[in-house]
């Protein structure tokens, strides 16, 4: 039996963002406070993830806080040839202050503001709900540049994203914004239809966890918004249900699964071994469960 749009329905409305609007204001002035070790340096803070994209289902609390260190950058040149790589490096000072020190000094700037609620991840910093804030991460990171040309400073070409490291040293770049901007013109594309079906998606997704049907931590919403973001806009439909039938029998049985991008369209969606890639195996586990869980309903 298949899920009733009724549910569906249900499903794809946007969670609460008061809450995580007054999160983010808070959190936000305390990085940009004009005390703090980089006040005198280039930097930006911007919200990521589902709260950023309108894709947050009510299940949700996390707010993903970006702060990008601007002074300095690191970049990829393998697009380029030796000479223009060479030239590249030489066109750019080494810089003084750089991602270790600048994510040090967030780290200060977070603990004297919330002390023990803070709390080094991986990669960011999870500050602990308290009262009406709700829990945060926050993302120290600076410019990243993937470059395509150099011919100078006056004659390049590059896509720009963020750069971090992992515990374990590994750098991982990412693109958050062309995220963002690419989820909301594939969204108008498809008639205002791809974030509701995004949510619907997620919260399919947390059932059928809780069910059994699919372990936690293997469908991460960043790769669900992927997934939806190859679906040609024609499977996209007013009724839920036929959107997700058609979504899932697009991917299932038409798709080149090792072309899907994802949605920021820097990196294939499906990868094993890649930090920023879904590995195939959780994509399929995702894929079985949803079609279960749709015909078990």
């Amino acid at each position: 039996m298949a899920i009733p749009e009724a549910q569906l329905e249900t499903w794809s409305h946007q969670g609460a963002i008061a809450g995580s609007s007054a999160t983010y204001a808070t959190i936000k002035n305390v990085l940009e406070s004009a005390t703090t070790p980089y006040a005198g340096k280039s930097y930006k803070v911007f919200l990521q993830g589902s709260y950023d994209n309108d894709t947050n289902i009510y299940a949700e609390s996390d707010v993903d806080i970006v702060i990008r260190l601007d002074d300095c950058f690191e970049c990829d040149r393998t697009a380029l040839t030796p000479v223009a790589a060479a030239a590249q490096v030489a066109a750019y000072a080494k810089a003084t202050y750089c991602y270790a020190d600048f994510k040090a000094d967030v780290f200060a700037v977070l603990r004297k503001a919330f002390l023990n609620a803070v709390t080094p991840g991986d990669k960011a910093f999870a500050i602990k709900a308290e009262g009406n804030r709700r829990k945060a991460d926050v993302l120290p990171c600076v410019a990243f540049k993937r470059y395509y040309k150099f011919n100078g400073l006056y004659d390049q070409s590059y896509t720009e994203g963020v750069c971090f490291y992992d515990k374990a040293g590994n750098q991982i770049s990412n693109y958050p914004l062309q995220h963002c901007e690419n989820l909301t013109t594939k969204h108008k594309s498809s008639k205002l239809h791809l974030k509701p079906m995004i949510r619907v998606l997620k919260n399919l997704r947390s059932c059928a966890i809780d069910k059994g049907m699919l372990s936690q931590g293997v469908a991460p919403s960043y790769y669900l918004e992927g997934l939806l973001y190859n679906v040609p806009d024609d499977k996209f439909s007013t009724f839920y249900g036929e959107t997700f039938v058609n979504a899932i029998n697009w991917i299932q049985r038409e798709a080149n699964k090792s072309v899907l991008v994802t949605a920021n369209e820097q990196f294939y969606l499906l990868r094993d071994g890649v930090k920023t890639c879904w590995p195939k195996a959780d994509a399929e586990q995702f894929l079985t469960a949803a079609i279960r869980h749709w015909n078990e309903w």
